[in-house]
């Protein structure tokens, strides 16, 4: 961290790891001028790790996590193809509140159609089914945040 003799709002920063908190985010990032603020979640020796290359700006320390958290068991392997999420953003299973979701377990889909939408920055992204086929289960719940990479749906 350099010293610039810049005060750093740490009401801010504890604001930064409650939000963490309570979305279930692994990290949040803020800039503003010259300023980068970014609390991280502490990352657990299983879980993937991703780089970015430093931009010398300062960087808060990682924000705890919480003590309740326990390591997920494996799950056994599951057939099919498995959509996952090209963003982090929240997922949707219906175009809008109280519609009819895009699909239920048991239906046909075909490949491009759209099966689940992800929310990220306001923006509403519609995620299509890559392959055709029967949906075998879905792994996200309505309103879910999800990250990069998760998986959504498995279609056989």
């Amino acid at each position: 961290m350099r010293n610039d003799n810049k005060k750093f709002d740490t009401a801010l920063i504890r604001d930064l790891a409650v939000l963490l908190d309570e979305t279930n985010l692994s990290e949040i990032e803020l800039e503003q001028g010259d300023t980068r603020i970014r609390v991280a979640r502490q990352m657990s020796i299983n879980a993937p790790v991703s780089m970015a290359a430093p931009m010398g700006a300062p960087v808060a320390a990682p924000a705890a996590a919480p003590a309740a958290a326990a390591a997920p068991a494996a799950e056994p392997a599951k057939s099919g193809t498995t959509v996952t999420s090209p963003m982090v953003g929240t997922a949707y299973l219906s175009p809008e509140p109280g519609a009819a979701a895009f699909i239920q377990v048991g239906d046909k889909v075909t490949e491009g159609q759209t099966i689940v939408i992800v929310e990220a920055m306001k923006t509403m992204n519609h995620i299509p089914s890559t392959k055709s086929g029967i949906v075998k289960e879905i792994l996200v719940d309505d309103a879910q945040p999800v990250e990069f990479g998760e998986p959504l749906i498995i279609v056989e």
